[in-house]
């Protein structure tokens, strides 16, 4: 499966995504290949940094969005933007694995 190559729907928008235990701001960049986040909320805010995403939508308005940080962990992302619901599964770099379940809102 390939990764999309179109500039992303949500390139150039904002949003909140709400987990239980974390908070965090989502800002994609216009050029659809770069994001900013910031964990604002739970054991890990504080947290930052920007990094490059792929994307692939998989429904109408339900995308998988895929990064890595600098520390090495690994973030995937199921976001539905008609519903407002966001899936987040990540790694840490001690291997920890989060299932996370939320709120996805455009600010």
């Amino acid at each position: 499966m390939s990764m999309d190559t179109r500039i992303a729907p949500f390139a150039g928008k904002t949003f909140e995504v709400r987990y239980r235990g974390l908070t965090a701001i989502n800002a994609y960049a216009s050029d659809g290949k770069r994001m900013r986040y910031e964990i604002t909320e739970g054991a890990l805010a504080g947290a930052h940094g920007e990094v490059e995403y792929t994307w692939k939508e998989v429904a109408s308005q339900v995308f998988a969005i895929v990064w890595q940080e600098a520390d090495a962990s690994t973030v995937v992302h199921v976001d539905d933007f008609a519903k407002g619901v966001s899936l987040s599964y990540f790694t840490t770099p001690k291997n920890e694995l989060f299932r996370l379940e939320g709120s996805l809102t455009e600010r």
